[in-house]
């Protein structure tokens, strides 16, 4: 069975976790986007929130739960090439003139979140696009699987 990364792999701060939980039912609510947690790129980067929307519209969604946590992290402009859109999450407490006013931003807590700047779009590559679907609709499928049946074969 292929690897299909850990939902939560105990490297994400309680604030993180807020953060996702809030971006993932804003996704979900609001723009009826199906969400995938830390999701393994093909470039070996994992998103923090990875959004698919009706139309196939891929959504990615960088969780920044402190001022260090963004300043250590070079690589977020590679998930640009894997979405159609990203964003940068915070939580209310974190300062948002900290990122770049290019790219979106949400704040998200443990309950909601919301888009305070949307994100330009900026399509996808229509290989990378069919690759990534069928990753996740694989990941999905063994990860609910795995839900059902956890126990050795």
């Amino acid at each position: 069975m292929a690897d299909l990364g850990p939902i939560v792999d105990l490297r994400q701060s309680p604030t993180a976790l807020r953060v996702q939980r809030g971006v993932m039912r804003l996704l979900r609510e609001t723009y009826d986007m199906a969400c995938f947690a830390e999701v393994t790129l093909r470039s070996g980067r994992r998103a923090d929130v990875l959004g698919v929307g009706p139309k196939g519209e891929i959504w990615i969604v960088e969780i920044k739960s402190s001022l260090i946590d963004f300043q250590v992290d070079k690589k977020w402009h590679e998930y640009r090439e894997f979405s159609d859109r990203f964003f940068f999450a915070k939580p209310p407490e974190l300062d948002g003139d900290i990122f770049p006013d290019t790219e979106g931003m949400i704040v998200a807590d443990g309950h909601d979140g919301a888009i305070l700047r949307d994100s330009p779009l900026t399509p996808m590559a229509g290989a990378r696009r069919k690759a990534l679907m069928l990753k996740l609709a694989r990941m999905g499928a063994n990860r609910i699987h795995m839900l059902m049946d956890p126990g050795p074969k």
